[in-house]
């Protein structure tokens, strides 16, 4: 019986995830409402707070739902690449993706970049580490195969190097007066980007 329940829970929970990350995806989190969620799966508020106790809640147990979906293209690609060119492009080509097709979603960190709650840094801590696991390994392989000069400290280089990449952020939007990038910025944001590590790569070989 309690198996039963839980099942139908989870289901009921999936249903509100599902259509709240619909929500936030198209209108942004600060013009959905939990009446629209609730109203979109035919659920009562009550029943909907009952699973979520507020719009907050409910849009971390969805960024959870999205990280982990970026998190696992990265896992998959781990140890495949064919160069340390390769797996650069590919994390910062990935990730320009992401933060585009989910743009409306992160108006939530627009509009709370000073006061983001710890659960929402404790994901974005876990896509760094995951970012920076896919680059150590992609150097590691890459001088085991000497096509690079041997690397003794693979990761305070790969947390150097990503903190210089979120440096072209900051530098491309700090003349255009705004904190948080613009959607019409990330294509400048990502070409910056593919020219530095060019330029860092190559300061890697022989």
């Amino acid at each position: 019986m309690n198996n039963a329940i839980n099942y139908h829970q989870d289901i009921k929970k999936e249903k509100i995830l599902e259509a709240a990350h619909h929500r936030f995806l198209h209108y942004g989190y600060s013009k959905t409402t939990m009446n629209e969620i609730s109203g979109d799966i035919c659920m009562s508020k009550a029943l909907l707070y009952y699973y979520f106790p507020d719009k907050s809640q409910l849009y971390v147990a969805v960024m959870h739902k999205v990280a982990d979906d970026y998190l696992n293209s990265l896992e998959s690609k781990i140890n495949t690449f064919s160069s340390l060119k390769e797996a650069f492009a590919f994390q910062i080509n990935t990730q320009h993706e992401f933060m585009f097709k989910n743009y409306n979603f992160f108006d939530f960190f627009r509009l709370n970049e000073q006061n983001l709650p710890d659960a929402i840094w404790e994901i974005v801590d876990q896509v760094h580490d995951s970012e920076r696991d896919l680059l150590v390994n992609a150097i590691k392989n890459e001088a085991a195969k000497g096509t690079i000069r041997p690397v003794s400290n693979p990761g305070e280089i790969v947390s150097l190097i990503l903190d210089a990449l979120h440096g072209v952020r900051v530098s491309a939007v700090s003349h255009k007066k705004t904190v948080f990038h613009n959607k019409e910025h990330l294509e400048e944001i990502r070409a910056k980007r593919l020219l530095l590590t060019d330029i860092f790569i190559k300061g890697l070989m022989y």
